[in-house]
């Protein structure tokens, strides 16, 4: 995969390119990270990106020419468009299958801005999605393309050292993950659950799907209403933890 960052900011990005997971997937050759200054695409003798908005209005607003300028020094001569994203608070939430889905892709431009906004003519007419990681303000658009990039690249085939990591990550499976334990098995008088040493592969598993549905109903009840659920997991639901799913829901 191919991850370009239009940023006037790229050495924002020197650490968490180079360093942990991204680092070691780009020395395997699995991706590659690279960031552009859409300010160098600036026509104007000054370099500026940005002017006052027509009708008025607080804040400076992003040109389109810099950006449409950059993502086509890019884009010129390639058969296939890539998937172009504009990092905004009003884009689409960011979740774990927007990252799946743009983990098949061979091809992402990041577009990071700061400032009041877009010239809209940059959604309009280049984009192919807006995302945005919450429902909140940053100064500019580069630690959420930083939180994007991470999650999408660690699903790329060889770039976690265990290839089920990810697969069972919170999110992926529609709950959030069971709990973990390590080395020793009493520490502080506090005891592994004894069916994690138990080696009964059958028991582990019932146990991790049931830690999972208990944790997601405690702290994010919302998600498991969309989860599909056997008959007996919406009885164990419901006669140990008083949960009954909604009429309606699958």
């Amino acid at each position: 995969m191919r991850v370009d960052v239009l940023t006037l900011f790229p050495e924002m990005f020197e650490g968490v390119f180079h360093s942990s997971i991204l680092g070691k997937a780009q020395e395997k050759g699995l991706v590659s990270l690279n960031t552009l200054n859409f300010r160098d695409y600036s026509s104007n003798k000054h370099s500026t990106v940005d002017d006052y908005p027509y009708g008025g209005g607080g804040g400076m607003v992003l040109k389109a020419e810099p950006i449409f300028g950059a993502v086509e020094s890019l884009t010129e001569g390639l058969n296939a468009k890539p998937r172009i994203i504009l990092m905004c608070p009003q884009g689409e939430p960011f979740t774990q299958s927007k990252a799946e889905e743009l983990a098949g892709e061979q091809h992402l431009i990041f577009i990071c801005g700061h400032y009041e906004g877009y010239d809209e003519r940059i959604r309009e007419h280049l984009v192919t999605d807006e995302l945005s990681v919450g429902d909140y303000v940053l100064t500019g658009g580069e630690l959420p393309a930083m939180v994007i990039i991470d999650s999408v690249t660690r699903l790329l085939p060889g770039v976690l050292g265990n290839e089920t990591s990810a697969v069972t990550d919170s999110f992926s499976t529609g709950l959030l993950e069971y709990p973990q334990y390590t080395r020793p098995a009493s520490f502080r008088g506090w005891e592994v659950p004894p069916v994690l040493i138990s080696g009964h592969h059958g028991h582990i598993e019932l146990w991790r799907r049931q830690q999972s549905l208990l944790r997601t109903l405690r702290r994010r009840p919302e998600l498991l209403e969309q989860v599909e659920l056997t008959a007996k997991e919406r009885s164990w639901l419901k006669e140990e933890h008083g949960y009954e799913r909604p009429s309606g829901e699958p």
